[in-house]
């Protein structure tokens, strides 16, 4: 690991000063994946920024019913937080489905959100990689590339985006708090806050240069609706989503027909992948099994598979069936 400064800031204005003042520094909040980063020599930041003291680490209530998460919460916290457990089950889900107890209990909302793609060409810097080194190529797309991107990918990247929690975070329509220089705020749609690798695949992210993550607002769930995260992996605990699945179904009291449905898919794309196609197709429907597949099946009909990875089509496809088929049943209306 190469030598670099340490700036503890006390203070949003402070830590983005500090920004503006070392060219080239990052932000540290609970560290998991930039400092591995770091060690690896994928990240040389010439400071580090040390906002893990900062006040934002309260999960709180908001007038009206919404949620907010600091973005310095911890993910076990988030996850074990009785509102979160009791209105947004899929939150919960997504998190206690990611990395390890351990890890989970340093993690913070906003580093989960900013950790960078686990595509073993991005991290070995002996390979050629876009997303590292702009300009030097992908060595990914003709190499080993089976947990890779099926949707939304380009000549330049084939990466995916890790997060569990962004994709809960999209289907729920949550949105992304912003600090910048100067004091400006802002807030970003959480499913705009990823974007596609397009000829800039070096850019996760809509941050501007040294904005600060600084909460997550989940807005208030509708009554009667459900939601559910399925994940489907190599193996039962620590592994990256193969594929995801996000869900959110609310039905018509009266007619049982589908009155509202959000569904993002994770592990497909360079960000969290909100199924706007699938979501129209089943708006005022029945909800059945057919209804569901069809609706599965015209999302991932844009899907372009590379060679060894059309299983994901395959497991996306399941996993949405499943996991709208099981939230019809929870919200099932009474007879």
């Amino acid at each position: 690991m190469r030598p670099f400064g340490y700036v503890r800031a006390t203070s949003l204005q402070e830590a983005t000063e500090a920004h503006t003042a070392h060219l080239g520094s990052r932000y540290l909040g609970g560290g998991t994946n930039l400092v591995d980063l770091m060690k690896l020599g994928v990240e040389t930041p010439g400071t580090l920024i040390d906002i893990s003291r900062l006040p934002l680490h309260a999960i709180e209530e908001l007038p009206g019913g919404a949620l907010r998460i600091g973005a310095t919460a911890r993910n076990s916290d988030v996850a074990a937080h009785p509102l979160v457990r009791a209105r947004y089950p899929a939150l919960a889900q997504a998190l206690l489905a990611g990395a390890s107890a351990q890890l989970r209990n340093i993690a913070t909302t906003g580093g989960n959100l900013l950790q960078r793609t686990r595509c073993t060409y991005f991290q070995d810097v002996s390979k050629a990689c876009n997303k590292r080194e702009p300009g030097t190529g992908c060595a990914a797309r003709d190499g080993i590339h089976r947990d890779h991107a099926v949707l939304g990918h380009s000549a330049h990247c084939i990466a995916t985006h890790p997060s569990d929690l962004a994709v809960a975070l999209a289907a729920l329509d949550a949105g992304i708090e912003l600090y910048g220089a100067g004091g400006a705020t802002r807030t970003v749609a959480a499913a705009d806050f990823h974007r596609l690798p397009g000829d800039r695949p070096e850019q996760d992210t809509v941050l501007c240069d040294g904005e600060i993550v600084t909460a997550v607002l989940v807005p208030p769930a509708a009554p009667g609706a459900v939601s559910l995260y399925r994940k489907a992996r190599d193996r039962a605990s620590y592994a990256f989503a193969l594929a995801s699945v996000a869900a959110v179904l609310d039905l018509d009291d009266e007619t049982g027909r589908i009155r509202r449905v959000a569904l993002a898919f994770g592990g497909l794309a360079h960000r969290p992948w909100r199924a706007t196609t699938a979501e129209r197709a089943l708006t005022g429907a029945e909800p059945t099994a057919d209804a569901f597949r069809q609706a599965a099946e015209a999302e991932l009909a844009e899907a372009r598979p590379l060679r060894d990875n059309a299983h994901k089509v395959v497991l996306a496809r399941n996993l949405a069936c499943d996991a709208l088929g099981t939230l019809h049943s929870l919200a099932r209306p009474s007879p």
